[in-house]
This record gives structure tokens, sequence and C-alpha cells, in this order.
């Protein structure tokens, strides 16, 4: 018996990719699923083949989408934020609506969701929270306008919440992939260092999710050299910049 048999599980962003890997991960764990996502039909189709699923569609942009969300859910052992945004932009070709679009979902989203979620879990003593970052969001990167922020802002919203729920029985973690072949990396036209598959990245990802330890960076030794950068001065970084 696994650790998370029995338990349930509430993945957002469960419709494609990593989401949708990790969903067929964990139920092979014998875990029980609520997936959510904008596309319903797509939820449907996941939710077909899985036992012990069910799907909660809605979007993570509209306050009171989130709040009907909660309420269906119900009582939840953990949750997976999932949900993510991306479009390669420079600042040069700057485009707000669209910086705004990926902000929206991939960090504002999260503090619609958790401002609804954490409380309940915090008066019953217990949960589990996996925020899924990016090792972009560890230092700005070319061509990442609104993406890299949007996730280093995630980054550090996991480590306050770390601080401030040690002793409530609410386990928060942040786990930072790198390149994963999805519909959004198919966008890039640039050579991405070890990309991933989703079943690789999804594997991991459960992997984490059966510790404690707060911070998980992946694939090594790309994540080390994204780390490694943050320790290197800016005058080196930004040379001939």
């Amino acid at each position: 018996m696994s650790s998370f048999d029995g338990r349930t599980y509430w993945i957002i962003g469960a419709s494609e990719g990593l989401g949708r890997c990790l969903a067929e991960a964990l139920s092979r764990q014998g875990a029980n699923l609520v997936l959510s996502a904008r596309n319903a039909a797509r939820l449907a189709e996941i939710c077909e083949a899985l036992p012990n699923t069910r799907a909660v569609p809605f979007d993570v942009t509209d306050l009171d989408a989130v709040r009907r969300a909660v309420a269906e859910v119900g009582a939840v052992d953990g949750l997976v934020y999932n949900a993510g945004a991306y479009e390669p932009m420079k600042t040069a070709d700057w485009d707000t609506e669209t910086v705004l679009s990926m902000t929206d979902v991939n960090y504002l989203g999260a503090l619609r969701v958790l401002g609804e979620i954490v409380p309940g879990l915090v008066s019953v003593g217990r949960g589990d929270i996996t925020l899924i970052g990016s090792l972009s969001g560890y230092r700005g990167l070319p061509a990442a306008v609104g993406y890299a922020a949007s996730k280093a802002a995630l980054v550090s919203l996991a480590e306050t919440m770390r601080f401030d729920l040690a002793g409530t029985g609410v386990t928060v973690r942040i786990v930072n992939p790198g390149f994963i072949k999805t519909r959004l990396t198919e966008k890039n036209n640039f050579k991405m260092p070890m990309l991933m598959t989703p079943e690789d990245a999804a594997d991991r990802v459960l992997k984490a999710m059966s510790r404690r330890r707060f911070r998980t960076d992946f694939p090594a030794p790309f994540s080390w050299v994204v780390r490694l950068i943050d320790y290197l001065p800016d005058w080196l970084v930004y040379r001939g910049k």
C-alpha cells in the first residue's frame, strides 16, 4: 500500500501534459482524484479512463468560479496547483495583455485557490499542498517576460507559506521542473537542455510528494547550473549586455 492509497488529491491544471500524467501516476498509487482545468471535455475523457476520479472544471482567473469549485470539491487530503500559461516574449516585444494573462494563471490563480482552501486545511490540522513552479523562477531569463516573473512569485509564495504553516499540520512544497515536452514548450524555437517527457516529470513530482522536503528542483545537473547563476556576480552574468 502506498502513502497515496485511499487519499483524495485535487489536481488543478490536469487536462494535459504534466497534470494529466501526474493524475495517472497518482491513480496507479490508489489515490482518489478530483481533476480541474478549463477544458471540461478533456477532463471527462481522463475521468473515464481512471477509477475513483471526478472532474470539476473551472477557470482559476475567476474568483467566483474558484469559490464554487472549492465548495463542490469539498474536503481533500492534498492539492496540486499545476495551472500554467506560457508565451515566449522578449521585453522589446512586450504585449501587456499576454503578460497579464500569464500572471493571472500562474500566480494570481494560485492566490485565489489557496486563499479559499488553506483556511479549511488549517482548521482540521492536516493537508498537503504542492505548487508546481519552474526553474525559470530562480532568475530573470531572456524572452521570459511574464512567465519567469510569475513563477518567481510562486516560489516566493511557497517559501512564505512553509514558514507560516509550520506546526499547523499542513505541508507546503515547491517543485521546480526544467523543460517538459508539452504543448507549451512547443512554442520555443531554441534548444531546450535536458528536455523531459511529461511522464518522467510526473514520476519526479510524485516522488517529491511522498516526502516532506520543501523544495525539489529537476533535472540535475541542469537545475544545479540554474541555481549556480544566483551566486555569480551581476557583472559576469550580464557581461556584454
